[in-house]
């Protein structure tokens, strides 16, 4: 069963979804989640207050890919590039637990990205 979330930042919300893995279960039990992020490339990542190991990490993922990053214990979200991936791919610095999804198209990341780079806070909640 998916559980539905929505990603806020300012006055733009976009719909997402968290999968029934055991690092999403914990994840969504401490939401809401309200956080100033940090911008790599097209990903944006912040820390949050839970602890957890690798559970089918993956070494590259999809845009609109929500992700828990054991070694940073933050989310990341996956609006495109970063600057270590390869052609098309989307690589994170260091394996991820993928653990949703953003509803929507690249436009809409775009736009979700370009509201985060102005150093607007986002916000999380079921």
């Amino acid at each position: 069963m998916r559980r539905e979330i929505t990603v806020r930042v300012g006055e733009f919300e976009v719909q997402a979804w968290f999968n029934e893995t055991d690092t999403a279960t914990k994840v969504f039990d401490v939401l809401p989640i309200t956080a100033n992020v940090n911008v790599w490339g097209d990903e944006i990542y912040f820390t949050i207050p839970v602890e957890t190991g690798l559970e089918d990490a993956r070494e590259i993922v999809n845009i609109g890919d929500i992700a828990y990053w054991p070694q940073g214990n933050a989310l990341c979200v996956f609006l495109g590039r970063t600057p270590i991936s390869e052609a098309d791919e989307i690589r994170p610095i260091s394996p991820v637990n993928v653990i949703g999804g953003i509803e929507g198209d690249g436009g809409l990341f775009q736009k979700l990205l370009g509201e985060l780079k102005r150093g607007r806070d986002i916000t999380i909640i079921r």
